[in-house]
């Protein structure tokens, strides 16, 4: 029997094929140090913990609603509209199982077969492959590096927009690359949504996950709030990875559509792990900051090193717990010529596991450069300098101590 052609057009996050590779790598008793996973090893406040299960003892393990409790609701415009400067209320709030699922259910909702939809790329590779899987034409985006990072190449998504796009998916402070928008950078996107009656996807994840400054969402620019849906993730800010709680706020007509959406896939969002949400944003923040400074002092740890390698160029990001150094000369100092190869290479000699720019998106024509990813979420700060000195180790002398 056939399966569906569809499937032919699904794609996946093939970080986790990387994971794989490593696991094989460590099961004959080698050291790995995971960098290629955008995971972290830092428990759930207890707030949270505690609720969920006095959440349990009180008998909240059954269906609800399917948009979610009116707790974490209400608890998730009154956090966004704080952080934002937004005027949001409950009834623009659909809970989700993860953050994941809003980008399905937001294409769902407002692409149809055969219309494009701009997305970044790199990116989140999740984007790609449902654009693709549900019919519509992927429309890729890049950027271009900077003294401080990447920008957007606004000149490129200028001349991708015609009239058959109907979406553009924005991701500020970013997956890979950590690059957040500028106020006119943010001010540009939302001025071609307006100007070509565009819907747009704000992926939100890393919002709280900044080390300095304040983040702005592009919803709160004037005339965008009624075209832009915000990806909202427990995941990140609380270290709750695998809870799969997150949250589509959005204009009432898409919110109401995501809400039969749910009803359909999920029935709803697990009903304790709402209550737990909802404490989350009400309660004590003191172990959430302290999850933040941890990661900053591992981003700390990575980039001293990494920006002491001969041949890798990276700067300080101040937001996600990614680093995206371009590695090009590092891979012509050992005469590697295929970026995968040198993420191989690399894994066997020292044991530092991470994703190349490939794992994020098909690389565009004219992309000289080559690029790596490196997630710091998930090892202590001495596991970081130990793996990534071993890295520098291997790549300017070709030394490979430590390794079976």
């Amino acid at each position: 029997m056939a399966l569906a052609h569809r499937l032919d057009r699904l794609g996946t996050e093939t970080a986790f094929a990387v994971s794989a590779a490593a696991a094989a790598w460590a099961a004959q008793g080698h050291r790995v140090y995971p960098f290629h996973l955008g995971d972290i090893d830092l428990a759930t406040p207890r707030v949270i913990t505690e609720a969920a299960a006095k959440a349990i003892a009180d008998g909240y393990t059954g269906y609800c609603p399917g948009p979610g409790i009116m707790p974490l609701r209400e608890a998730l415009a009154d956090d966004t509209n704080e952080r934002r400067g937004t005027a949001y209320t409950p009834e623009n709030v659909v809970v989700q199982p993860g953050g994941k699922p809003v980008i399905t259910k937001f294409l769902q909702a407002v692409m149809n077969e055969g219309t494009q939809v701009l997305y970044p790329n790199p990116g989140f590779p999740i984007y790609e492959s449902q654009i693709e899987y549900l019919g519509g034409e992927a429309v890729p985006y890049g950027y271009v590096p900077t003294d401080s990072g990447f920008a957007i190449d606004l000149d490129r998504v200028r001349s991708l927009i015609t009239d058959r796009t109907s979406a553009i998916i924005y991701n500020d402070l970013q997956n890979p690359i950590s690059a957040e928008s500028t106020a006119a950078e943010r001010e540009a996107i939302a001025q071609l949504a307006i100007e070509h009656d565009l819907w747009v996807l704000s992926d939100e994840a890393y919002f709280e996950t900044r080390y300095s400054g304040v983040s702005s969402s592009i919803a709160s620019l004037p005339g965008m709030a009624q075209r832009t849906v915000i990806l909202y993730t427990f995941s990140k800010k609380f270290a709750m990875t695998g809870w799969r709680l997150g949250a589509g706020i959005a204009p009432a007509e898409v919110a109401q559509v995501m809400g039969t959406m749910n009803t359909n896939n999920e029935s709803c969002t697990t009903h304790f792990i709402q209550h737990a949400g909802a404490a989350g944003l009400r309660g004590d923040q003191s172990e959430v900051q302290q999850i933040l400074q941890t990661l900053k002092g591992r981003r700390d740890a990575a980039v001293d090193v990494l920006e002491t390698i001969s041949g890798v160029q990276i700067a300080r990001p101040e937001s996600t717990f990614y680093l995206f150094p371009d590695v090009t000369q590092a891979m012509a100092a050992r005469g590697i010529e295929e970026v995968n190869d040198f993420a191989t290479q690399a894994l066997h000699a020292t044991g530092v596991s991470f994703c190349t720019r490939k794992h994020f998106g098909r690389p565009q024509p004219g992309e000289e450069r080559q690029y790596v990813r490196f997630a710091y979420s998930g090892l202590p700060a001495d596991d970081i300098t130990e793996g990534l000195t071993k890295l520098k180790a291997w790549i300017e002398t070709g030394e490979t101590e430590g390794q079976a």
